[in-house]
């Protein structure tokens, strides 16, 4: 009777992790439908607390960055962009829009070094690079001549 007590203990205890990892999944899930819909105040809330559960996931930093890109809060947008790099180094996504930042901040040695980085683990993005490489091209030959 014991073992079966155990037993049954052991099963409940496994069926409510499961259905707590469901629920974690489905923040990500719902988050990133409202930020397909632009309900972007509805879709931080989730993210955030899909980060509460899952501290070391990417995808939520990444889309936080997405979101204050739109409400134009460049410094949590930035915030969130490091964090997924120290989660996911190779995440080019986050990768290209630090280097979009450090160009509009004219902060030139970033976007290079940014840049080597991200020429070493493109896969999907890699002609935004070459786009980013041409600006500056085209911006520091100004700057030396002043």
């Amino acid at each position: 009777m014991n073992k079966l007590l155990k037993l049954i203990g052991l099963i409940l205890l496994t069926a409510s992790f499961n259905s707590t990892s469901f629920s974690k999944e489905n923040f990500f899930n719902e988050a990133l439908e409202l930020f397909k819909k632009e309900k972007y105040e509805d879709a931080r809330f989730l993210f955030e607390r899909n980060i509460v559960f899952n501290p070391k996931d990417a995808n939520s930093y990444l889309y936080l960055a997405k979101i204050y890109n739109q409400e134009e809060n460049q410094r949590k947008e930035e915030y969130n962009l490091e964090t997924t790099l120290l989660i996911e180094p190779d995440n080019e996504e986050a990768l290209l829009m630090l280097m979009k930042i450090a160009l509009e901040k004219s902060n030139y040695e970033k976007v290079k070094d940014l840049s080597g980085k991200f020429v070493k683990v493109c896969k999907n993005l890699c002609d935004e690079n070459k786009d980013i490489q041409e600006s500056l091209k085209n911006i520091e030959p100004e700057n030396n001549e002043s």
